[in-house]
């Protein structure tokens, strides 16, 4: 029951920000943290996929900061994180052979994740009279939280 949870919140860190949820499986993986040895996805834990999901995260973040970056709300925004939470809760849920149901608690959350972000990010920006410090502040959660999720579940994989 505790991955369903993890697969669900692994894709709000994807709506919080797409790139970081795929690159933290990577890590998972690599660090042995998520056993996906002899599953469709054991490629994961390469030095490739860990360097280019892990570069992609760090440009993310970089970008978001710039005050033109799209909302992440716009159809082309959303949906990749759609599918960014679907594959991090796949890849979560594949030792336990759920990945279908993990696809989807990703995908949830990553709907989730996007819309709720959004807002508390917004409110907090508010709160601070500028966007900046907000956006930090999500890029950690985000970031902390991806690692959090997958080391945490290491115990109950």
């Amino acid at each position: 029951m505790l991955l369903y949870v993890f697969a669900l919140l692994i894709g709000v860190i994807a709506g919080l920000r797409a790139m970081t949820a795929p690159a933290a499986a990577a890590w998972a993986a690599r660090l042995g943290w998520l056993p996906l040895a002899g599953y469709p996805l054991a490629w994961l834990g390469g030095l490739i996929p860990v360097l280019v999901l892990s570069a992609l995260a760090a440009l993310e973040l970089i970008a978001d900061q710039h005050p033109k970056t799209p909302s992440r709300k716009v159809p082309h925004q959303f949906i990749v994180r759609v599918l960014t939470g679907a594959f991090a809760g796949a890849a979560l849920m594949m030792p336990g052979t759920h990945w279908l149901r993990g696809m989807l608690l990703g995908a949830v959350g990553a709907v989730i994740g996007t819309f709720v972000g959004a807002d508390v990010r917004g409110r907090l920006a508010a709160r601070f009279g500028k966007d900046k410090p907000a956006a930090i502040i999500e890029d950690v959660v985000a970031v902390v939280g991806a690692f959090a999720i997958f080391f945490l579940a290491k115990a109950a994989i």
